[in-house]
């Protein structure tokens, strides 16, 4: 009987030598995990319905309509605020000093440099530099940008009637030389200062040249040059802010498409194949 207990005990000690190395490499391989089923239970409630969470919507002072808007309302609003004598240095000391200082200046330079902005985008396309949208959507924001600051420029000086200072008409504020100067200046920038800001830098030492030149040749008042800087770089920046079509590129719901020749039983014929993209 105890031959027979040593003989079951020396048994079941190596069957557990046995089996316990391949439970330990068991255990190694395969460690234990929680279930698809339990993961799924702890994190159901985070995106119920695979509805993405709410974005946060940014301050409304750092959206792109304050930021196409702000300089040029203070361009315009102090502008406004120098009319005639108005203002802490109003447009009639500025025309005061300019005339003491600069009696008898007159040049037709200003009836020019309007457009050097232009010339300079024009010079940089040519030398091979890329600008930031392709030379066809280019004139048509600036199609679109003349065509905003000719209407509300010219609406304006017959809604506001001031005489400029040289008493030759009534068509004085704001100036239409300052706001295509600085229109074109800021295109020059727009499409040009992701390669240098010093483009913008010229285009616009450019304009306020023009700017201060209307005054010398006292054909405007301070307060027209002021706005009509602002009027034109909000008509170039409201250009930008509704330029959604892309001229030149393939509209989204085209994109996918095919068009091919086809030969079927002595008649010709084309296939048309569309793709449905997301």
């Amino acid at each position: 009987m105890s031959s027979f207990r040593s003989f079951l005990l020396t048994r079941t000690a190596a069957f557990i030598l046995l089996v316990s190395p391949l439970v330990s490499v068991q255990a190694q391989i395969a460690p234990t995990a929680p279930t698809p089923a339990a993961t799924d239970t702890l994190r159901k409630f985070e995106n119920p319905a695979g509805v993405s969470p709410p974005v946060a919507q940014q301050p409304w002072y750092k959206g792109k309509v304050f930021k196409a808007t702000i300089v040029p309302a203070i361009l315009i609003g102090y502008g406004i605020s120098t009319i005639n004598n108005n203002g802490f240095y109003s447009s009639y000391n500025a025309r005061r000093d300019i005339q003491q200082e600069f009696p008898n200046f007159h040049t037709r330079v200003d009836d020019i440099l309007i457009f050097a902005p232009y010339l300079e985008l024009g010079a940089v396309a040519l030398a091979g530099v890329e600008s930031r949208n392709d030379r066809l959507n280019t004139l048509l924001l600036i199609g679109k940008a003349e065509a905003i600051m000719l209407g509300s420029v010219f609406l304006t000086k017959r809604l506001t009637n001031i005489s400029r200072p040289d008493a030759s008409d009534r068509l004085s504020f704001p100036s239409g030389h300052t706001a295509q100067a600085f229109l074109a200046a800021s295109i020059v920038h727009a499409e040009l200062r992701d390669k240098s800001q010093w483009y913008g830098v010229g285009a616009y030492g450019i304009a306020t040249s023009v700017a201060a030149l209307r005054m010398l040749n006292n054909k405007h008042w301070q307060s027209d040059v002021v706005a009509g800087a602002g009027f034109g770089i909000l008509s170039a920046h409201l250009a930008y802010l509704s330029h959604r079509n892309r001229w030149g590129r393939k509209p989204r719901l085209l994109e996918g498409t095919s068009f091919s020749p086809m030969y079927y039983q002595g008649a010709a014929g084309l296939t048309f194949t569309w793709r449905p993209t997301k």
